[in-house]
C-alpha cells in the first residue's frame, strides 16, 4: 500500500483538486519513489480524472487512471519542474485533457474562473507539501564502527517494536566540516536493515530516503547480499544514487577491499547473537 499524508483537496465546480504526499517503496509498489500527486477528480464521487506524479524519478500524467488510464511521461529535460509543468497544464488544457480521459461531459461543464480562483492554493500547497511531507528516517549510528576512509560502518542490532529486527549495517561520513569540528555533520548515506521480516536498504536515509524491499525468494539471506555488494565493488555507485556524489568519488576502494574481512567477521558475529530484548527506536528528527 502507497504511504499517504498531507492530502487537501480544493473545489472547483465539477472537479475536485487533490493534493497528497506519496511514499513508494521498490519490489512494494512500481518503484522506490516519493514525491507529490496531484489529482482531478470529479467532485460528487471523487473518481480521478486526470493524475500529475511529480515526484523525485517519476514525472508523469495519467489520462483517466479509472477509465482510458493513458500515461505518458513528463520530459525531465524541456518540461522543468514537474510541479510547475502540471499547473500550466491545469490552467491551459483542463478541458482538453477532460475529453482525452474520456469524460466529455465534465470537460463541457469546467467553468475557468473556478478553476483559477483556487489554483494558486493548488500550486502553493503542492511546493509545501513537496517539501515538508517528505519522509526521512535518522537511525542510530551503530554500536560497532569501522573507519573506512572518507566513510564508516555503523552495525548495529535492531529490534522493532513490532518484532522484526535484525542486524542493521549504517554507511556514514562525515559532511558539511572537518571531522572533529562542533560543525561537523556526520550523516547515514546509505541504511541496509537484514530484518528477518521485512529486510529492506534505504538510499539516502536523510536525503531522497528512496527504500526497496528485499524479494526475500530471490534473496533468502539479505546480510550476504549486502556484504556481497561491498565485496563487488558497487558501493561507490550507490553512495551517488543516495545523493552524495562527492564523498563517492573519494571512495578508497582498495581500502574498504582490506577490511571487508574483519567487517564480515563481526557481522556475522553480531547477528548470530540475536536481536536485543527491547525496541532500538530510531533517533528523532
Amino acid at each position: 500500500m502507497v504511504q499517504q499524508k498531507g492530502r487537501v483537496k480544493f473545489e472547483a465546480g465539477p472537479v475536485t483538486f487533490i493534493v497528497q504526499h506519496e511514499l513508494w517503496d521498490g519490489n512494494v509498489q512500481d518503484h522506490s519513489d516519493q514525491g507529490i500527486a496531484v489529482l482531478v477528480a470529479k467532485q460528487d464521487d471523487e473518481t480521478t480524472l486526470l493524475r500529475f506524479n511529480c515526484f523525485d524519478i517519476e514525472k508523469s500524467y495519467i489520462y483517466g487512471p479509472d477509465k482510458e488510464n493513458k500515461k505518458f511521461r513528463m520530459d525531465h529535460t524541456t518540461d522543468g519542474n514537474p510541479i510547475n509543468w502540471t499547473i500550466q497544464q491545469i490552467r491551459n488544457n483542463l478541458s482538453i485533457m477532460l475529453e482525452t480521459a474520456g469524460y466529455e461531459e465534465i470537460a463541457k461543464e469546467v467553468d475557468t474562473k473556478q478553476v483559477e480562483q483556487v489554483l494558486g492554493d493548488v500550486e502553493s500547497t503542492a511546493r509545501e507539501l513537496y517539501m515538508t511531507g517528505r519522509n526521512t528516517v535518522k537511525h542510530n549510528r551503530g554500536t560497532d564502527i569501522f573507519e573506512v576512509g572518507n566513510i564508516r560502518f555503523g552495525l548495529e542490532m535492531r529490534r522493532q517494536t513490532s518484532g522484526d529486527g535484525g542486524l542493521a549495517i549504517h554507511v556514514l561520513a562525515d559532511l558539511a566540516g572537518t571531522p572533529g569540528r562542533h560543525f561537523m555533520e556526520e550523516t547515514e548515506l546509505l541504511a541496509f536493515d537484514c530484518f528477518r521480516d521485512a529486510p529492506h536498504y534505504h538510499y539516502g536515509p536523510r536525503n531522497k530516503n528512496h527504500r526497496i524491499f528485499f524479494d526475500k525468494t530471490l534473496v533468502p539471506d539479505s546480510l550476504k547480499w549486502t556484504l556481497g555488494q561491498f565485496k563487488s565493488r558497487k558501493l561507490a555507485a550507490m553512495i551517488e544514487r543516495a545523493g552524495y556524489p562527492g564523498v563517492a568519488a573519494d571512495l578508497d576502494q582498495d581500502l574498504l577491499d582490506s577490511m571487508m574481512p574483519a567487517i564480515e567477521k563481526r557481522a556475522l558475529e553480531m547477528q548470530a547473537g540475536g536481536m536485543p530484548a527491547e525496541p532500538t527506536p530510531n533517533l528523532n528528527g
